[in-house]
């Protein structure tokens, strides 16, 4: 078994979309930065989503049954560096954003290149984390959007060019 601090630092190599995951409902309303996110099969479309135990976000996304992963575009790098701020309110949170709602009443981000609104089929727990498996009921996507990954412990733009060339 590998060192912990290893384990995060060889992960710094591993880029990935920065997310902003939400949701609403009978047990609240919540937010966060998410890079574990990643699709899982497209019949029915579903989409993995990891949250850490510990997180509070964690407890009201199992209780409300669903949520909306939005897939950052380059300039809403504010908006991650919010929602991972632990101790910053969740009203102030939501404001640096303009919100709108698909189908589950889950919080769904103008301006973000995809957003996936999803029903919360089945939940497992590993380590620290709880991995959600979310079935896809709406999406939209905004073309033309540089995106935001996080790689190597910094955010990075990446050209929506790049990605039309490799289409």
């Amino acid at each position: 078994m590998i060192d912990k601090s290893f384990f995060r630092d060889a992960m710094t190599g591993l880029g990935a979309a920065v997310n902003i995951v939400t949701t609403d409902g009978e047990a609240g309303r919540a937010g966060c930065t998410a890079s574990a996110v990643c699709g899982v099969t497209d019949e029915p479309p579903t989409l993995l989503v990891c949250i850490n135990r510990a997180s509070r976000n964690n407890a009201i996304m199992r209780a409300n049954g669903h949520l909306c992963v939005n897939v950052l575009a380059a300039e809403q790098r504010e908006v991650a560096t919010r929602f991972a701020t632990k101790d910053m309110a969740l009203d102030e949170r939501f404001a640096c954003g303009d919100w709108y709602r698909l189908e589950t009443g889950a919080p769904a981000l103008r301006g973000a290149v995809s957003s996936f609104d999803c029903r919360i089929t089945r939940v497992t727990e590993v380590g620290t984390h709880t991995v959600f498996f979310c079935e896809i009921k709406a999406a939209r996507m905004v073309g033309g959007r540089d995106g935001l990954i996080w790689f190597g412990r910094a955010f990075h733009r990446v050209l929506a060019q790049a990605h039309a060339a490799a289409a």
